[in-house]
């Protein structure tokens, strides 16, 4: 993949390459230049700085074991949408920064201060599939294919001088999806994206047996943290809560009627707050306590990366 970009780039022929593909989950077409094995070679190497970055897996692996257990449950309604075997791989933060993100691949982070902001596990299933749904979306190769091709030139040009062919690609987009602090423009999803990444973490979830009416209040969470510092959705890359609420609204009153009063799709309130919340109060506090989330520029939030601009 990487020798055929530069050499089409070197030559001024990015668009020859054979790069639209048709999603399985999304039902669209989308410009991609990575296999699903270079995705997931991607991700895995981007997983151990990211999670550092965000406090490292929390010690307690009964509260691991469940965000994994729930993760792997709602990944296993996406079998006919990405390639078998797909190392999904669920991790819970210590950290308090109120996140959760996806690596391409199947990386899937929880923090535990947006954990212990919810109330039953049906929102966590929400935002577990909205991560999902980035991924079989294949949101991230989307957006590096798009850098990658704006690079194309540059990318060319190296060639040109005599650059290596051999060095690893992954150096080159590597920098793409961690960026500085942790904030890389993979974590930055559009207005688009997040929009879809909301609708098939609605699909996963009710294919799951819960009640998606657990977006309303995920949503308000979200809502809280900002303290209404949102800038006006048109400049904003993501939309506002209220906008995902009409979008849920919409959805439930139509698709997912029939989950409504529907005692199969469940909240399961009780079994978060003794398994969960109960277990998460007995740790230490985590080691980023202090105030991390800039709340002045509240525009990055996929469910994640509160904090710093696109």
């Amino acid at each position: 993949m990487r020798r055929a970009l530069m050499i089409l780039a070197a030559s001024g022929s990015m668009a020859a390459l054979p790069a639209c593909e048709h999603n399985a989950a999304t039902g669209r077409n989308q410009f991609i230049l990575m296999s699903w094995d270079q995705e997931i070679a991607l991700g895995s190497e981007a997983m151990s700085g990211l999670s550092s970055e965000y406090g490292g897996r929390v010690s307690d692996s009964g509260l691991n074991n469940y965000v994994e257990v729930l993760g792997q449950h709602l990944a296993s309604f996406t079998t006919e949408q990405v390639p078998e075997g797909l190392p999904w791989e669920f991790t819970l933060l210590d950290s308090d920064v109120v996140n959760a993100f996806a690596l391409p691949g199947g990386k899937v982070f929880f923090s535990r201060g947006l954990a212990e902001q919810l109330t039953d596990e049906a929102q966590m299933a929400l935002v577990l599939g909205h991560e999902i749904g980035h991924v079989t979306a294949r949101h991230g190769a989307e957006r590096i294919s798009h850098a990658l091709a704006v690079q194309g030139i540059m990318i060319g040009a190296a060639v040109a001088a005599g650059a290596s062919e051999d060095d690893s690609w992954i150096g080159q987009a590597l920098p793409l999806v961690v960026g500085l602090a942790g904030q890389g423009y993979l974590l930055k999803f559009n207005r688009d994206q997040e929009a879809e990444a909301d609708r098939l973490g609605l699909r996963y979830m009710v294919e799951a047996g819960y009640d998606p009416a657990a977006i309303f209040d995920v949503m308000n969470v979200l809502a809280a943290a900002t303290k209404g510092g949102l800038p006006p959705e048109f400049l904003s890359t993501h939309p506002h809560p209220e906008t995902r609420i009409e979008q849920g609204r919409r959805l439930i009153a139509s698709e997912y009627a029939f989950t409504q009063n529907n005692p199969r799709y469940m909240r399961q309130k009780y079994r978060y707050e003794r398994d969960f919340l109960d277990r998460a109060a007995l740790l230490p506090p985590p080691p980023d306590r202090q105030t991390r989330i800039n709340l002045a520029e509240p525009s990055t939030w996929c469910w994640h990366c509160a904090g710093g601009g696109e």
